[in-house]
């Protein structure tokens, strides 16, 4: 399980600098063309953040399951502190 927040991380920390990345690429395009550099930045957020749900389409599924499986284990983790501050005690408990 400790490998998922490892991927999570990387695959979180690339899919940002690649959105902003594109939103870099697309204002310097912009500002090639002779736009204003901060309307250029401006439509580069505009353009760029969009584009980049469908250019990195495979990186955003990647961190959307880690996020979920993230979310999955502390759900669990929460439940059963619950369960515990209640004084149930489960099956994991009486076997340790």
């Amino acid at each position: 399980m400790s490998e998922t927040p490892d991927h999570l991380a990387r695959d979180l920390t690339v899919y940002l600098i690649a959105r902003f990345a594109l939103v870099a690429v697309v204002a310097a395009v912009l500002s090639l063309v002779g736009v204003p550099l901060l309307v250029a930045l401006l439509i580069g957020l505009v353009v760029g953040l969009p584009l980049g749900l469908l250019l990195l389409r495979g990186l955003n599924q990647r961190v959307t399951a880690g996020l979920a499986k993230r979310n999955e284990s502390r759900a669990r983790a929460r439940a059963q502190l619950r369960s515990q501050l209640r004084g149930e005690t489960s099956a994991d408990d009486s076997a340790a």
